[in-house]
């Protein structure tokens, strides 16, 4: 078996990524453009940070490594406004969302790289049906025993970060009932949804090197959890939520996932005590917040007690200002608290259909009030 080794931060630095869709202006459907975009886009980013994904109708955007919070939402600002001016040029609009509409899977294009095809050789239609916008959120932790630790203890409260992201009511013109139909797709695959449990670094080790030679999954890369620790950043990568519907919305949460992590790390460090949480519950809060979104009923894992997710939103901020002070992302954080007064984005989303009774004017409007930049009126 290999040995792999955890490249661990000192600090709790925050990458983000986030995938979105491409779609075309008029039609407002998705659109196989990733090619076109990419070649437009090669003098242009000099970093490498925007990136194709498994269909040519999404597009990965990654910040650097990052401080703070504030200079996560400087780094994606200057991605997307690059982007956006392509887009623009080609007719197209950026998606923020987990889940098109109206789009349908089956007629999407698989990205020409030689890793995602062997991956829909692996996995076939749950490959193929995986048109789906996520926002995975990365924190520095120090060493490979602390990144799978905080995995474990950040289990519980999974199901209140997916309840902040919410935004994928539909599926191929139909209104599924859920707040987050991403997440079920994701479950789909053999190594998405939560994790197992494990305790320490050398347990991750061995049951990745077990999956990669029983010929289970190809690469380390093919592990989809919702929470999992990345060794080559050093971090523990939090991979639970849907795509929201603005860039504010999503540095608001990277900013509560950060000082989560921060939080449990330092409980760690002094010695606090592990307290057992059933995977189940777990799942079934998972469940909770697919279904209803902020209007799930969340269980306390540790008294039973039963809180709606917006209450576990206030719990969790209330809990986490120290560290929020200590990170610089206070303002941020307190942000989530407006996020959940309002509205989620599959409500919002299913608000404009009701009202319109047209699935292309939840694109069009939402594609619009997303921008990053003002629209050239001379595009």
């Amino acid at each position: 078996m290999s040995k792999i080794e955890f490249r661990g931060n000192d600090s709790h630095t925050i990458g983000v990524e986030v995938e979105l869709g491409l779609v075309d202006e008029k039609t407002m459907g998705l659109s196989s453009s990733l090619g076109a975009l990419m070649a437009n886009l090669d003098s242009t980013d000099e970093g490498g940070q925007i990136k194709p994904e498994l269909m040519q109708s999404v597009l990965e955007v990654n910040t650097d490594v990052c401080h703070t919070v504030s200079d996560a939402e400087e780094s994606l600002k200057k991605q997307i406004a690059v982007v956006e001016a392509v887009t623009d040029q080609m007719g197209l609009r950026l998606w923020w969302g987990a889940t098109h509409p109206f789009s349908r899977w089956d007629e999407q294009k698989v990205t020409e790289d030689e890793r995602y095809l062997r991956l829909v050789d692996l996995l076939q239609d749950m490959a193929r049906r995986l048109v789906t916008f996520g926002l995975h959120v990365h924190v520095g932790v120090d060493t490979g025993d602390k990144a799978v630790m905080v995995c474990d203890r950040i289990m519980q409260h999974l199901p209140t970060i997916l309840a902040l992201s919410c935004s994928s009511p539909f599926w191929e013109q139909r209104d599924t009932g859920l707040a987050s139909y991403r997440s079920k797709i994701m479950e789909g695959l053999p190594t998405a949804g939560l994790p197992t449990l494990m305790r320490n670094w050398s347990e991750y080790v061995w049951l990745v090197n077990h999956m990669v030679d029983t010929g289970f999954i190809n690469s380390i890369r093919e592990i989809w959890w919702d929470v999992r620790p990345h060794h080559n950043f050093g971090t523990v990568e939090v991979r639970v939520c849907d795509m929201p519907g603005n860039l504010q919305d999503t540095l608001s949460i990277t900013a509560l996932i950060q000082c989560l992590v921060k939080a449990l790390s330092d409980d760690i460090d002094q010695g606090a005590y592990q307290h057992d949480c059933h995977p189940m519950m777990v799942l079934q809060n998972k469940w909770r917040s697919c279904r209803y979104g902020l209007n799930a009923k969340l269980v306390d894992t540790y008294t039973y007690e039963a809180f709606s997710a917006k209450e576990r939103v206030g719990q969790l901020v209330r809990r986490l200002r120290p560290e929020a002070e200590a990170l610089g992302c206070k303002n941020y954080l307190e942000s989530c608290l407006d996020i959940a007064s309002r509205p989620s984005w599959s409500e919002r989303q299913r608000s404009i259909y009701e009202q319109t009774q047209d699935p292309t004017e939840i694109v069009r409007t939402l594609t619009e009030l997303s921008r990053i930049q003002a629209r050239n009126s001379s595009s």
